[in-house]
């Protein structure tokens, strides 16, 4: 499912912040990842943080945002080297051999933004970037 980047309106005052939270829920529901996992990519706030932030932005940590930006990063990857968009969406949860057999997912769940930055860097040579 293509994500909606919702943009707040010039002037209004709104941080981008609740913005970047809406363009990770999408990627989450696209992906299918579950709000466990959800909170692992995030880097494992609590619970109600993690729904506060959901709910409203708060004050999401500059680790938080660089773990969206990579995600968000592995999503255009994905959508411009498999156009099919039902394949891109499977495609984190399917075993690769590059991975020793483990799902993009599985190494993004490792904990560190380096755990999805290796991804990222996987698919960014893939398509030659």
């Amino acid at each position: 499912m293509p994500l909606t980047h919702p943009v707040a309106p010039e002037g209004d005052g709104r941080s981008m912040i609740p913005v970047a939270m809406e363009t990770f829920t999408s990627l989450a529901e696209a992906w299918k990842i579950s709000t466990d996992d959800q909170i692992k990519l995030l880097g494992s706030p609590g619970r109600s943080t993690f729904f506060k932030w959901k709910k409203e932005g708060g004050s999401i940590p500059r680790d938080a945002l660089e773990r969206i930006s990579h995600l968000l990063g592995i999503y255009k990857c994905l959508e411009i080297l498999l156009p099919d968009e039902t394949a891109a969406d499977d495609w984190v949860k399917k075993p690769n051999s590059y991975f020793g057999g483990q799902s993009a997912l599985d190494v993004m769940l490792g904990g560190g933004v380096v755990d999805i930055y290796r991804v990222r860097q996987y698919l960014d040579a893939q398509r030659g970037g």
